[in-house]
């Protein structure tokens, strides 16, 4: 199952903080144009070519996500995204996980706390494939019972530039205002 988080599937031992604002500068530059070259970043950003080149080393290792997590599912046949909450016999939490990664459709698996111990997010095909994912997740040793979410749409897409661009022009990563 991994020791990741939602936001960061990368085991422990690989997360760390990123360094400065010049960490966020080359992230900013990469989230406008994914193809950007090392020469490129180098010139737009005014930095030397082999800082950007230790840079960019560094932030593949620790803090960029493999390229897959930038298609989108629909585009391969699979348009109908769920959440399958699932409660497991703890002693087989390993044995679910191992389970869980041979079927294609799980995406990510994330433990949790709360009202279940994980929260799978999976695609289907329909409603019909939704049912023979959810059933073959049931089916898994040591899941006890799920329920499953259907994504009706996305409302806020995953982001990290705000994040980014505090980070980039120093400011501290504060509390949010409230909203009403």
């Amino acid at each position: 199952m991994g020791d990741g988080t939602a936001s960061d599937p990368m085991p422990p031992r690989r997360r760390r903080r990123l360094s400065d604002a010049l960490d966020a500068k080359i992230l900013l530059a990469l989230v406008a144009d994914p193809r950007s070259t090392i020469a490129g970043l180098a010139h737009r950003l005014s930095v030397a070519r082999n800082t950007v080149h230790a840079r960019m080393n560094r932030l593949e290792e620790e803090a960029l996500h493999p390229s897959d997590h930038r298609i989108d599912p629909a585009a391969l046949g699979y348009p109908l995204r769920a959440y399958v909450l699932a409660n497991l016999k703890q002693r087989r939490l390993d044995e679910v996980g191992e389970a869980l990664s041979q079927v294609p459709e799980v995406l990510e698996v994330i433990g949790i706390t709360g009202p279940g111990d994980t929260l799978i997010q999976v695609v289907a095909r329909d409603a019909d494939d939704l049912y023979r994912v959810a059933g073959r997740i049931l089916a898994i040793r040591g899941v006890k019972r799920t329920r499953t979410l259907i994504s009706m749409r996305t409302m806020v897409p995953y982001r990290l530039t705000p994040l980014l661009t505090r980070l980039r022009d120093g400011r501290r990563l504060e509390a949010s205002p409230e909203v009403d």
